[in-house]
């Protein structure tokens, strides 16, 4: 009401920009009898969010966007009663006619607080159909992308027969092939060390759950649940806003993990690392992936300074803009720039690179920058 926008409002005044997009959002709601998509005539005021999936999940958004977390809870909690967006979630058909997608995961996720206790069983079938499809398509290159990778940084020179790697030292000795016995005499032998059986590296996934960050938190879920499969690598799961919270203790099930997020809220990267520092126990096998957009609202020297202190003790840290398929997402320039300038060039990454950017970060390679 204070927003107004019409003419009817009597400010004689048309809303733009900002506050045009919030009144809008106002008005999808709780826009009086066009809120539900009355089918005013074109040019008078209306609202509504009709029943589109995506469409939804843009309001969520946006609402997020223009108005504080408490307010935020409350106008979730008015559209699920007001608009029938319970139906959406209530009936397993219509989740079944929709193409379970991250997005459709994103919404749930986000009416996770407001949503009734009858409708969670069927969110989280909808949440794990979506997860079974991720780790179907990432779990099986991620597990031998990595397998690799912890066996070439454990690589010994002295191996026993059974840790021997045949193709590498044959490579190795190929100047050693005697053709008139067909064969290569290996002067040098190469071999794995036991990185299958103790574990080898360590990984923290500090991950941004802010609004924006939706799918991100989705893919970095089942990650962290592939990791944590791998004997060989020690795992832990954080995810932040102004508070953190630590999921380790879910990463046998990513669909646990995922509902134990809360997207939405505010983001204090500077606390969650210092979190994540505290957990650090062997630096030089440590590697610490960041997964934000960088939009800092805690304390940016300490933030900077907590990064340079980790990569000092040997720690291999990763800045990830975005882990998902949408592109170049926003983030704050400035925060990449200093992170850069300290050795940790921050980008965003597809799910599909996602294992050869961990595997050149346990061997200490050159990050494979898209």
């Amino acid at each position: 009401m204070v927003l107004g926008g019409g003419e009817g409002d009597g400010t004689g005044r048309a809303l733009t920009g900002r506050d045009a997009a919030m009144d809008a959002a106002l008005g999808a709601l709780y826009g009086g009898p066009g809120a539900a998509g009355s089918g005013k005539p074109r040019g008078e005021r209306s609202a509504g969010l009709g029943g589109s999936a995506p469409r939804v999940a843009r309001w969520l958004g946006d609402i997020r966007t223009y108005f504080p977390t408490s307010v935020v809870q409350v106008m979730q909690r008015d559209a699920i009663e007001r608009l029938g967006l319970s139906t959406l979630l209530l009936e397993p058909e219509m989740l079944e006619a929709v193409e379970p997608d991250v997005h459709l995961v994103g919404t749930l996720l986000s009416l996770n607080k407001a949503m009734p206790e009858t409708t969670r069983e069927t969110a989280r079938a909808v949440v794990r159909k979506v997860v079974e499809q991720l780790e179907k398509r990432l779990a099986a290159r991620t597990r031998a992308t990595l397998t690799g990778a912890l066996d070439r940084s454990a690589r010994i020179g002295r191996p026993r027969h059974h840790d021997i790697d045949w193709d590498r030292t044959i490579r190795a000795n190929l100047k050693n092939y005697l053709p008139e016995h067909r064969t290569v005499v290996p002067e040098r032998l190469v071999g794995y060390g036991r990185a299958a059986r103790s574990v080898k590296k360590e990984v923290i996934l500090c991950i941004d759950q802010s609004g924006s960050m939706a799918a991100s938190v989705v893919h970095a879920s089942v990650f962290g649940a592939v990791l944590a499969s791998m004997r060989s690598i020690a795992t832990r799961l954080v995810v932040f806003d102004t508070a953190v919270v630590d999921l380790t203790d879910r990463l046998s099930d990513p669909v646990d993990v995922l509902f134990g997020t809360q997207l939405g809220g505010g983001t204090d990267i500077n606390r969650a690392l210092a979190y994540c520092q505290s957990k650090i126990t062997r630096p030089a096998d440590t590697v610490v992936v960041l997964i934000s957009d960088l939009y800092e609202g805690g304390i940016r020297d300490e933030m900077l300074k907590r990064v340079a202190s980790m990569k000092a003790s040997g720690v291999e840290f990763v800045a990830l803009l975005a882990l998902s398929d949408e592109g170049a997402p926003a983030y704050d320039h400035e925060h990449a720039a200093a992170l850069a300038a300290l050795g940790a060039p921050a980008f965003a990454c597809t799910p599909d690179l996602f294992p050869d950017v961990m595997a050149a970060a346990l061997e200490k390679r050159p990050l494979p920058l898209p």
